[in-house]
């Protein structure tokens, strides 16, 4: 059954694979684990991976409850306000040496969303105060140093001047802004005002969707622009169906978390256009294809990609019961992650890809981008929404 196959999965494969990787010695976890599985001890600390993999401890302890789960989210967040702070010029630094000490200390927006976020979910399993002080203050640099009257700028120096914003863009464009980092400001601002309701936090979040409907979506595509200038003028046609799938579900949470009926009248008509977008343009061969640019479709099937799916279309039928297409895809690309994307080797987790004849790529298994944030979310998601009445005994019988 479904339902069971993803809890054993979580408890059994995923959540081992990242308590195996804590660093006793130099704090925080390991950064680095290659294609072979030989592990990098000396490899560089992603900031947004040790944020992530707060965020993950946090919330499997607030979903399966076992004590062990709340020390190592304690350990990630001691090496987040240890490490990462930089408390002289305030936020988070991009990376960290394997020893503890700044490696990058580029401040990017993104960065710090990423943070808040795991702060905010930490504060809710371990109730500390502390790391909830640190998430408003990294929300009130964001707010002062990083927003202009357009929206959120993205790239800085330690000190907040601005720079390229090269860590962000691809593509072969330079975007000062993009819809990625829009829509992890507003997840994280998301989670902090689900922990607090605080009124500042609520107002930016109406911003923010007011931004993600009237600037970064094309209701002609039924798709969200990626690449933007400083006022929202986009730089490329490219759909990535992956961030269109998130976005979906990620905005439809903070509709809700914000109670806003406004907002939630404005917001749910394009997240059913944007479900309905990917289902048809990229649902094909059991998964999700990555994206196309120019109309050129990258076929790629991308670890995150398959998991944002699963959750994106439970999304779209928990909206829609009636299209019982999206539950269907969602037990489809279960079986495709579990015959392909999943790693079957002893101490590895998911591949990072797999090319169109199902063949992993070599890509790394652990590094900065490569976490347990969007495969083990999946699972977390699935197992809180098969208690919702809406969906338990849906859930209960696939």
């Amino acid at each position: 059954m479904l339902l069971e196959e993803i809890k054993t999965h979580l408890t059994g494969k995923l959540i081992p694979f990242w308590e195996n990787l804590k660093d006793e010695k130099f704090g925080g976890f390991y950064g680095g684990l290659d294609f072979d599985l030989q592990l990098e001890k000396e490899a560089v600390k992603g900031c947004i991976l040790n944020s992530r993999i707060l965020w993950f401890f946090s919330n499997a302890y607030l979903v399966l409850g076992e004590k062990r789960l709340l020390e190592y989210a304690q350990h990630a967040y001691a090496f987040l306000k240890n490490a990462c702070l930089d408390t002289k010029n305030g936020g988070i630094y991009w990376s960290i040496s394997y020893g503890g000490t700044p490696e990058d200390t580029t401040k990017h927006t993104y960065n710090q969303a990423f943070a808040i976020y795991a702060l905010s979910s930490y504060y809710d399993a371990s109730k500390e105060k502390e790391a909830l002080a640190i998430a408003f203050g990294l929300r009130d640099i964001i707010e002062k140093r990083c927003r202009d009257e357009y929206g959120y700028l993205e790239a800085f120096d330690a000190t907040f001047q601005p720079i390229e914003n090269d860590k962000l863009s691809e593509n072969g464009v330079t975007a000062e802004k993009t819809m990625n980092t829009l829509l992890h400001v507003l997840e994280a601002y998301t989670e902090l005002y689900r922990v607090t309701k605080d009124t500042q936090t609520g107002e930016a979040l109406r911003f923010m969707l007011d931004l993600i409907a009237d600037k970064v979506y094309n209701k002609e595509l039924a798709r969200q622009e990626v690449f933007f200038d400083r006022s929202w003028n986009t730089l490329i046609d490219l759909h990535s169906f992956g961030h269109d799938i998130e976005t979906s579900w990620l905005v439809d949470r903070t509709c809700e978390i914000l109670e806003d009926d406004d907002y939630t009248a404005k917001l749910k008509p394009i997240i059913r256009a944007l479900a309905a977008s990917v289902y048809e343009k990229a649902y094909r061969d059991h998964s999700l294809e990555n994206e196309a640019e120019n109309g050129v479709v990258d076929t790629t099937r991308v670890w995150w990609v398959q998991a944002e799916a699963m959750v994106g279309f439970l999304n779209a039928y928990e909206n829609q019961p009636e299209e019982s297409r999206y539950l269907e895809a969602v037990t489809d690309i279960w079986d495709y992650i579990k015959a392909y994307m999943i790693d079957k080797r002893e101490g590895s987790e998911w591949f990072w890809s797999v090319d169109k004849d199902r063949q992993p790529l070599h890509k790394p298994i652990v590094e900065p981008w490569k976490c347990p944030y969007h495969n083990g979310r999946m699972c977390l998601e699935l197992i809180k929404r098969s208690q919702k009445e809406s969906l338990k005994s849906v859930l209960g019988s696939l």
